[in-house]
Parts: structure tokens; C-alpha cells; sequence
């Protein structure tokens, strides 16, 4: 990919917050680095039967198969078009009392925001049928807004587990027939 984005974890001051801004479908999110283990090139993925279509496969990253998530599938969109700067953002979430490590394909990672907290706005209320509870907030940023995501509730916490189910099958190679 050619760039390297540095992901400072410490806080430096309480004030703000680093979030890793990247582009879905022309629109620009972002999500807390504290979750982000690494960025990698988008590779071949290994398809994985009877996932919904948000899953696009699994890749073997240092020895251990990760499931990858399409978030524009996921929200409802169109799949992913894989482009020159498409790549894969490696995240640990939380799921029940141990941790899971998923991948998420985006458009493009763009750069690390640092945000002060005096500039997060609630998530808007759009009404009982739009669910808004994977947004954390509206970041303020130079004069346009970032959808601030919860990665960890981007999915449910049966779907990380279904996911989780899947890539300790197919490390051990078990199967279910």
C-alpha cells in the first residue's frame, strides 16, 4: 500500500480521542484505534459456505483464520467493489468474555483523526425503523461530519460468535457432517 498510518494508542490529553478514518460508499467513517490490531492489503479471500452475504470469506493472518466482514454488505449496500486502495482493517472486539478478531473491508483507509471530545455529537434519532446503535457519535472535523462507529456492535454478539464458531472450525478442521 505504499503509506504507513501511525496509530498512537496512548492519550495524551482526556480531551480527545484517535479515531482511524476510512471511506465506505463515498462516505467517511471512523472507528476508536484502541480496537485496530493492523491494516493489511486486500488479498485473496477464502469463501466460506452459507455465511450471509456481509461475510466475505476468511484469510489466514500469522497462522489464525479471521473472518472478513463487508460493512457496506452489512449496512444494507451493494458489495464491496474491490479497487486499488481497498483494504482489510484487523480489529479485536469484545465478544462475551473473550475477544474476537474480525476483519472489515473498506473502500480506503484515509488517515488517523484525532477528535476533541467537546466535538462528538450524539447519534441522531431517525425514527424506530433505522437502527443507529453501531453509531458512537457525529464527530465534528474541519467542517464535516464523521460517522463515529462502535465496531463491536457493528455485529451482534451471536453473529461474533457465529463467526468465531467458524474460524475454530476451520483451523481444527472439524466439519459438521
Amino acid at each position: 500500500m505504499g503509506q504507513s498510518i501511525k496509530l498512537d494508542n496512548r492519550a495524551d490529553s482526556l480531551q480527545t480521542r484517535q479515531y482511524l478514518a476510512f471511506t465506505l460508499a463515498g462516505e467517511q467513517f471512523a472507528v476508536g484505534t484502541l480496537s485496530v490490531k493492523d491494516i493489511i492489503e486486500y488479498g485473496e479471500l477464502t469463501g466460506v459456505p452459507m455465511m450471509p452475504p456481509s461475510v466475505r470469506g476468511v484469510i489466514n493472518l500469522h497462522g489464525t483464520v479471521v473472518p472478513v466482514v463487508d460493512l457496506e454488505a452489512r449496512f444494507g449496500g451493494r458489495p464491496t467493489e474491490v479497487g486499488r486502495r481497498t483494504c482489510i482493517v484487523i480489529f479485536e472486539v469484545d465478544c462475551g468474555d473473550e475477544q474476537q478478531v474480525i476483519g472489515v473491508l473498506v473502500d480506503a483507509v484515509n488517515e488517523v483523526l484525532e477528535i476533541n471530545l467537546s466535538d462528538i455529537e450524539p447519534p441522531p434519532a431517525f425514527g424506530a425503523h433505522v437502527h443507529t446503535d453501531f453509531i458512537q457519535g457525529m464527530g465534528k472535523v474541519d467542517g464535516r461530519l464523521v460517522i463515529l462507529q462502535d465496531i463491536g456492535r457493528v455485529l451482534s454478539v451471536g453473529e461474533l460468535a457465529a463467526l468465531d464458531e467458524v474460524s475454530e472450525a476451520l483451523e481444527y478442521g472439524e466439519s459438521d457432517c
